[in-house]
C-alpha cells in the first residue's frame, strides 16, 4: 500500500473496478454539463425571471468563477481529509444548490445558488482524477481515461441538447427549472453509492492546508477570470485591464509563497516542480486551448441558432445531435487505438478539429445562408477531431504523475478547463458580437457572418492546440 492510500487496496494489474470508477465519473459529468446546459436555457430564464442581460451573464458566469477559483483547493482538501469524504461533500453541496437554483424566485437568488453550485463542483471534480489514479493500475488506466474522455466530451457537447430536450419537454410545467431539478435524483444516488463503492484515501504525508497559498491563488484566479467573464458585457472598462494586470502580480506572489513553503519543508498547495515535467506543463496549456475553443464555439452556435434563426431551445439543442453521436463513436475509436499509436491519434484529431472549424468559416463566407443543414456536416467533422483529441488528452497529461501529487495535479488540470472556457468566451464572444453588430442585412445574414468569423477565430485557437499536440513527448499507451 502506498503512502497516498489509507484504506484502499493496491490495484490489481489490468483490473478496473468499474463500479467505483463509474460513480466518480457521474460527478464529473454533472459538473461539466452544468457549465453548458444553462446556455440553452438562458432566454427562458431571462423571460421568466425578468433578468437583465448583465444578470443573465452572471447566471452563467458565477458557476464558472467559483468552480475555477476553488478547484485546486478542493484537490488539496481531499489530500488532507479524504477523497471520498470531500467528493461526497461536494456532491451534496452541488445537489442542494441545484434545488436552490430550481426554486429561485429572482435572478439574485439564482446567481447566489449557482455560485454555491460551482463550489460543490470544485470539491467533486479533482477527486475523479485522484480516485482513478489510485484504484486503477497503470495497465488499465488508459482504458479508464479513454472512457473519462468520452464522459467529459459528451458532457461538453450534449449540454445544449440535454437542456433543449428538458425545456422542450416542460416536465410538470417546470420549464427551464428542469435543467436543475435533473441533478437532484442523480446527486442523491451518487452520494449513496459512493459510501458503498468508493474507498477512502488521503495523502498521509499531508499535514495541513496551505492557507496563504489558498488565499493568494484564489485571489489570482479571481482577478484573472472575473474580467474575462464580465469584461465584454461591461464594454472592457479600465477596471477589467487593472484586474488582469493585478492577476499577474498575484500569481507571482503565489509562486513566491509556494517556494517559501517548500523550502521550509511544509505542504505547498501546488508543487511547482510539476511544471518542470514537459508533458504536464504543455498539457496544461493544451487543455486551456481546447476548452477555450469548445466553450466559446458552442455558445456562439447556440446564440446564432436561437437569436439569429429564431429557433427554440429544443430546436437549437437538436442541431447538436449528429455531432454528439459522431463524437461518441470516435471517442470510442480513440480509446482503442491510442495504446498502439500513442500521440499520433492526438495529432490527427487536432488537425481534423482545426479543419472542421476552417471548413465552417469557408462555407458560410462563400455565400450560403446560415441553416442547420449547412452547419451540421461541419459540426460532425469537428466532432471526429474532438473525439480523437479530447478522449486521450487526460491520460497524456496525467499519465506520468505520481500518486503523491495527483490531487493537486488534477485540480490544476480542472482549473485549466474552466479558465480556458472563460478565456475562450471572452475572445470568441467579442468576435461574434462585434461581427454581428457590424454585419448588414437580415438577422439570419448577420448571425451567419458572425458565426463564420467565430469559426475563423476558433480555427486559430485550434491551430495553437495542434502545435502544442505536436510538441508533447512522443509516447505509446
Amino acid at each position: 500500500m502506498t503512502r497516498a492510500q489509507e484504506s484502499s487496496a493496491p490495484p490489481s494489474a489490468g483490473a478496473v473496478p468499474w463500479p467505483t470508477v463509474s460513480i466518480v465519473m457521474v460527478g464529473m459529468f454533472m459538473a461539466i454539463l452544468d457549465s453548458f446546459i444553462v446556455v440553452v436555457a438562458g432566454p427562458a430564464i431571462q423571460a421568466d425571471l425578468g433578468a437583465s442581460d448583465g444578470a443573465l451573464q452572471w447566471v452563467l458566469a458565477s458557476y464558472q468563477l467559483s468552480y475555477a477559483v476553488f478547484m485546486i483547493t478542493g484537490g488539496r482538501l481531499a489530500d488532507l481529509h479524504g477523497r471520498r469524504r470531500v467528493f461526497v461533500a461536494g456532491t451534496g453541496l452541488f445537489t442542494v444548490a441545484s434545488i436552490a437554483c430550481a426554486l429561485a424566485p429572482d435572478p439574485g437568488v439564482l446567481i447566489l445558488a449557482r455560485t454555491v453550485q460551482g463550489l460543490g463542483a470544485a470539491l467533486m471534480v479533482p477527486q475523479v482524477f485522484a480516485v482513478i489514479t489510485l484504484v486503477v493500475s497503470q495497465e488499465g488506466r488508459h482504458r479508464v481515461f479513454g472512457v473519462l474522455g468520452v464522459v467529459i466530451g459528451m458532457a461538453t457537447i450534449s449540454g445544449q441538447l440535454v437542456g433543449g430536450l428538458l425545456i422542450g419537454a416542460d416536465l410538470f410545467g417546470s420549464g427551464w427549472r428542469s435543467v436543475f431539478w435533473v441533478n437532484v435524483p442523480i446527486g442523491l444516488v451518487t452520494i449513496l453509492l459512493s459510501f458503498r463503492l468508493v474507498p477512502e484515501s488521503r495523502l498521509e504525508s499531508a499535514r495541513r492546508l496551505d492557507v496563504p497559498g489558498v488565499v493568494s491563488l484564489s485571489t489570482a484566479l479571481f482577478l484573472l477570470t472575473f474580467p474575462l467573464i464580465q469584461g465584454r458585457e461591461a464594454g472592457w472598462p479600465w477596471w477589467a485591464w487593472v484586474c488582469l494586470a493585478a492577476s499577474v502580480v498575484a500569481f507571482a506572489v503565489f509562486v513566491a509563497i509556494e517556494r517559501a513553503v517548500g523550502r521550509r519543508g511544509g505542504d505547498p498547495l501546488l508543487t511547482l516542480s510539476l511544471f518542470q515535467q514537459r508533458s504536464f506543463s504543455l498539457g496544461i496549456v493544451l487543455v486551456l486551448a481546447v476548452y477555450a475553443l469548445l466553450s466559446s464555439y458552442y455558445l456562439a452556435l447556440s446564440i446564432a441558432m436561437q437569436e439569429g434563426l429564431g429557433m427554440s431551445a429544443l430546436g437549437a439543442g437538436l442541431v447538436y445531435t449528429p455531432a454528439a453521436a459522431t463524437f461518441f463513436v470516435f471517442s470510442m475509436v480513440a480509446g482503442r487505438i491510442v495504446p498502439k499509436y500513442g500521440r499520433r491519434v492526438l495529432e490527427v484529431g487536432a488537425i481534423v478539429l482545426a479543419a472542421g472549424y476552417l471548413t465552417t468559416a469557408v462555407v458560410l463566407l462563400a455565400g450560403p445562408e446560415l441553416t442547420p443543414q449547412l452547419v451540421i456536416p461541419t459540426l460532425m467533422v469537428q466532432s471526429v477531431g474532438g473525439g480523437l483529441l479530447i478522449t486521450p488528452l487526460l491520460n497524456t497529461v496525467l499519465g506520468r504523475i505520481v500518486p503523491e501529487t495527483v490531487g493537486m495535479a488534477s485540480g490544476a488540470l480542472s482549473t485549466a478547463q474552466q479558465v480556458g472556457g472563460a478565456v475562450g468566451v471572452a475572445i470568441i464572444g467579442a468576435v461574434f458580437f462585434r461581427s454581428f453588430d457590424a454585419a448588414d442585412g437580415s438577422r439570419v445574414e448577420m448571425a451567419g457572418f458572425a458565426f463564420a468569423m467565430s469559426s475563423l477565430g476558433t480555427f486559430v485557437i485550434a491551430g495553437i492546440a495542434a502545435v502544442l499536440v505536436f510538441s508533447l513527448p512522443r509516447t505509446r499507451g
